[in-house]
């Protein structure tokens, strides 16, 4: 069964960092495209960022990123087996939003994120002072 479980979230203050986890489980995770997308309150659904898994499942080749976060998200490169981070720094109060990874439904292949792909239940950032 293909499952993603996000963790990390928490509250924290405005220029403060967090770590963000997505572990990965029932497929292989380094054949597929993966997202990370937010979803801030009263709002809808915003890409954050794409990720381009190597071969390795512990190496990343690619990412992207939205502009609104471009220069304070970073994907690190090391990941552990089939784990997914996204590490957010000088986090601001419109960053604060429910972060969710999502898994592109085909096998080696890239399309820009849809609200469609299979995502987990989130986790909880929230920036405040």
């Amino acid at each position: 069964q293909v499952q993603l479980v996000e963790s990390g979230g928490d509250l924290v203050q405005p220029g403060g960092s967090l770590r963000l986890s997505c572990a990965a489980s029932g497929f292989t995770f380094s054949r597929y495209w993966m997202y990370w997308v937010r979803q801030a309150p009263g709002k809808g659904l915003e890409w954050v960022s794409t990720i381009t898994p190597g071969e390795d499942p512990r190496s990343i080749i690619g990412t992207y990123y939205a502009k609104s976060v471009q220069g304070r998200f970073t994907i690190p490169s090391d990941n552990a087996k089939n784990t997914l981070y996204l590490q957010l720094d000088s986090l601001r109060s419109d960053d604060t939003a429910v972060y969710y990874c999502a898994k592109h439904p085909k096998e080696r292949t890239f399309t820009p994120w849809d609200p469609g792909f299979l995502r987990g239940q989130g986790t909880q950032v929230t920036v405040s002072s």
